[in-house]
């Protein structure tokens, strides 16, 4: 499997989807049709996921996750990162390239106007279960590597910071911080 199948998984999991803005059903959605796939195009598919969590590994992200939910650890990064993949290759590309962006996401608007934290542990998992539903086996453990990129040091400051995170992100401060 390759990013573009992946991302059709993704897509075709989200029409399916009563609420394709629930990234935990999209999650269980796209995992039971990759369970459809031959073995080895489900293996591949885990290094593929895991290649987008790393294209997603930068610092703007990271603050913007911090500001919409109040916080921000690593795990949470991951998760925030999980819902941006279930939300599908159009918003995941438009949002990685400017986070700032994310202000404009209907979805975005409503959880801060609801105060609702934007995560999806599961879609971290939607690999290994599809491969549980279809061999009833774990993953093999070298299924995949992880090639996080350096974060970008002019973004290292405090994120409690709203100063700073208003001057990087001054869209997202707006809706969230004031």
């Amino acid at each position: 499997m390759n990013k573009e199948q992946f991302w059709q998984l993704i897509e075709a999991a989200r029409n399916q989807a009563f609420n394709p803005n629930d990234g935990e059903l999209v999650a269980r959605r796209a995992a039971s049709q990759l369970a459809t796939h031959p073995v080895e195009e489900i293996v591949a598919a885990q290094q593929v996921l895991w290649d987008l969590m790393a294209d997603s590994y930068t610092n703007p992200l990271w603050a913007a996750a911090y500001v919409i939910n109040g916080g921000c650890s690593d795990d949470g990064f991951d998760y925030f990162r999980g819902w941006l993949i279930a939300q599908g290759r159009e918003v995941f590309e438009r949002i990685v390239a400017d986070p700032d962006v994310l202000a404009e996401v209907p979805i975005v608007r409503a959880a801060a106007a609801d105060g609702i934290d934007l995560d999806c542990e599961e879609a971290l998992s939607i690999v290994w279960n599809a491969h549980v539903m279809a061999t009833g086996r774990q993953l093999p453990d070298d299924a995949f590597t992880i090639r996080y990129p350096e974060l970008d040091p002019t973004w290292d400051f405090d994120f409690d910071d709203q100063g700073e995170m208003t001057r990087h992100l001054p869209r997202l401060a707006a809706l969230y911080l004031e």
